[in-house]
């Protein structure tokens, strides 16, 4: 009857040590489990907490068996330790909003840097300096970063579709005045949507726009006095031409994918098969009566 009074062997449920082997050890029973996941050492829990908290040692854990939440105390701190311990927090409070501020400011005084290359690109170094120089500051503050945004909705316009669009019902309608009856639709009449909307593509294109302007009016235009005037029909220039590419590429993309058609399977491959068929069942009967 004593021995069924003792209490049981203390185990440790992290490193499956006993009382017996470490007396010198410190155990504490900081939950409601029982049995042996009761007790745990102190510096068991101590380093298992270390791995849940993940350096935030004023975050709550509980039990992973029974769901209690471990009652941690602290020593008393000073009021240095105190205050730099506030500090801290608000730190790691207001250092995501700063980020978020931070990336803001940069891609907005990027923009303005970025507006300000452009306004002198395009109406020369010296004369885009003197007209910033005499501008209201806060109508450059407000106007400069607007200029890629402009650009980047621009480029977003796909006027060339609806130019596309155009082309397709008007030689439709021209085919079945000359046939006297509709077409019959196509394999992918009305499902074709060429190329989509590529981001990088468009930002790429849209910040490079002003550049590739200067460039073809300088090119096209070598007799127009004024570099302003210059940019501005290089600009036109371009994306004329280039729309008219364009569009001449996409409807050629449509003419082929409307035109696509399916074959029929070869009869020479439909034997071939048969063949090798009959083979493989001769050999697998073959194998069979042999063993």
């Amino acid at each position: 009857m004593a021995g069924a009074e003792d209490p049981p062997e203390k185990h440790c449920w992290v490193c499956f040590a006993t009382e017996r082997e470490d007396r010198a050890a410190e155990w504490v029973n900081p939950c409601r489990c029982k049995g042996c996941t009761k007790w745990i050492h102190q510096s068991c829990l101590q380093r298992w907490l270390d791995e849940k908290q993940k350096g935030n040692n004023g975050g709550a854990v509980s039990c992973p068996q029974c769901g209690t939440e471990y009652r941690i105390v602290f020593p008393k701190m000073g009021p240095l330790v105190y205050f730099l311990q506030q500090v801290d927090k608000a730190l790691s409070r207001v250092s995501p909003f700063a980020a978020v501020g931070v990336v803001i400011g940069t891609v907005y005084w990027s923009a303005v840097t970025y507006g300000a290359v452009t306004v002198m690109q395009v109406v020369g170094h010296k004369k885009g300096l003197y007209v910033m120089e005499r501008a209201d500051p806060l109508f450059l503050l407000m106007g400069l970063p607007t200029i890629p945004v402009v650009l980047v909705l621009g480029k977003m316009i796909r006027w060339e579709d609806y130019i596309v669009r155009l082309w397709q019902r008007h030689s439709s309608q021209r085919q079945t005045l000359v046939l006297g009856h509709p077409l019959p639709r196509g394999p992918a009449d009305g499902a074709f949507r060429g190329d989509h909307l590529s981001v990088s593509r468009t930002l790429c294109g849209a910040l490079i726009f002003p550049t590739i302007a200067n460039l073809v009016g300088r090119l096209l235009f070598r007799g127009v006095p004024s570099k302003l005037q210059r940019t501005i029909l290089g600009g036109i220039s371009f994306v004329v031409i280039k729309g008219v590419l364009k569009v001449y590429f996409k409807q050629q993309q449509y003419f082929i994918h409307t035109n696509r058609q399916i074959l029929n399977y070869p009869e020479s491959h439909v034997v071939r098969e048969r063949d090798e068929q009959n083979e493989r069942e001769e050999d697998d009967t073959e194998d069979s009566g042999n063993e």
